[in-house]
């Protein structure tokens, strides 16, 4: 069986919708100087209802519009990027690792994103005293993101383990698993209650090898 587990992070390990709630809760304290008349809480509403409605994109763009502040949107998205999140790990990916660990496996994660905005993930998750090896794709450029070859290549030298070793678990069949299986690695596809890919189906070539709704079914598949 596989020798290196290698996992996104986003909607695999932890509830990124989570991440979400808590980064607006930071740009709407900031938001909340500005207008004395309405409780962080109601401009967290307001950010929410917006993000479900039409998406990330402009939130912050309408939702200041909508309450007459005028303010810097890199400002509120800086504070978004780099606030400590209230973030924790999916039970069954906390189980999961510790069994992983025990059974002497070794794990990496390759995630995308923006890298300070990662790297506060990581450190609020307490991940690097769990993980062998973590590259966030934002470190080595937007030409290295998933479904770059480069994040793959850069884990797989790093552990020491050859693709065939390795399996990579993650939620995205846009970027997750078509380079893995092109080098060799075994892919799994968790589809999980809540995630911004749970309903995306693509072709074969893009999916993963196999689909569980969490990672304990995986258990009895590590020997």
């Amino acid at each position: 069986m596989y020798i290196g587990y290698i996992f996104d992070l986003d909607d695999t390990l932890y509830c990124e919708h989570d991440f979400v709630t808590s980064g607006f809760r930071a740009v709407a304290k900031e938001l909340a100087c500005y207008r004395s008349d309405m409780s962080v809480g109601a401009i967290q509403e307001m950010l929410i209802a917006e993000w479900k409605k039409n998406g990330r994109g402009k939130v912050f763009n309408e939702i200041c519009k909508r309450l007459d502040v005028d303010i810097d949107i890199a400002h509120l998205v800086h504070i978004y990027r780099t606030h400590h999140p209230d973030i924790s790990l999916y039970e069954d990916a906390k189980e999961f690792i510790s069994f992983l660990k025990e059974k002497g496996k070794i794990l990496g994660i390759i995630t995308d994103g923006h890298s300070t905005m990662q790297w506060t993930k990581v450190e609020a998750l307490n991940l690097e005293s769990m993980f062998d090896y973590i590259i966030v794709t934002g470190d080595l450029g937007d030409e290295h993101w998933k479904p770059s070859e480069t994040p793959y290549r850069k884990m797989v030298e790093y552990l020491n383990l050859d693709f065939k070793d390795c399996v990579y678990i993650g939620d995205n069949p846009h970027k997750d698993f078509i380079t893995a299986r092109k080098l060799g690695m075994g892919t799994i596809r968790i589809i999980r209650n809540i995630g911004d890919h749970m309903r995306t189906r693509l072709a074969k070539e893009y999916e993963a090898d196999h689909v569980i709704d969490s990672l304990s079914e995986l258990m009895d598949r590590v020997e």
